[in-house]
């Protein structure tokens, strides 16, 4: 029960936009104590479908500017090989404290953004 309430704040959040295994890696270590390499796998492999329903949700209701699509996604591939490379490598302890640094960072950036708005140029 807890691993699909776990995928299903997961897939509302991903289904957002901003990235699901925000939710799903931190959920999975903290709450059931999965490995954070499996984790990462499972992160993976189970935002395939959520992935790709959203994305067709946001291709039809015209939320998807090609022209910015073909960059990132081509560059992303390129990282996402180095990076799968560099985790492999790495220990798993390692790995929890760089993704938990991100999400501190993260954090830290969005709740600047919430205390001092950034000012309209107009």
């Amino acid at each position: 029960m807890l691993f699909a309430i776990i995928g299903f704040f997961a897939g509302i959040i991903g289904g957002m936009g901003m990235g699901g295994g925000t939710i799903l890696i931190p959920a999975l270590i903290l709450f059931t104590g999965v490995d954070p390499k499996i984790a990462q796998s499972v992160n993976l492999i189970s935002s395939i479908p959520m992935t790709i329903i959203a994305l067709y949700i946001h291709i039809k209701n015209k939320n998807v500017v090609l022209k910015l699509v073909v960059p990132i996604a081509l560059f992303g591939v390129l990282g996402a090989i180095v990076g799968s490379f560099v985790a492999n490598d790495l220990s798993s302890d390692v790995l929890r404290k760089v993704f938990g640094l991100f999400l501190l960072l993260v954090g830290g950036y969005e709740i600047k953004k919430g205390i001092c708005p950034p000012k309209n140029k107009d």
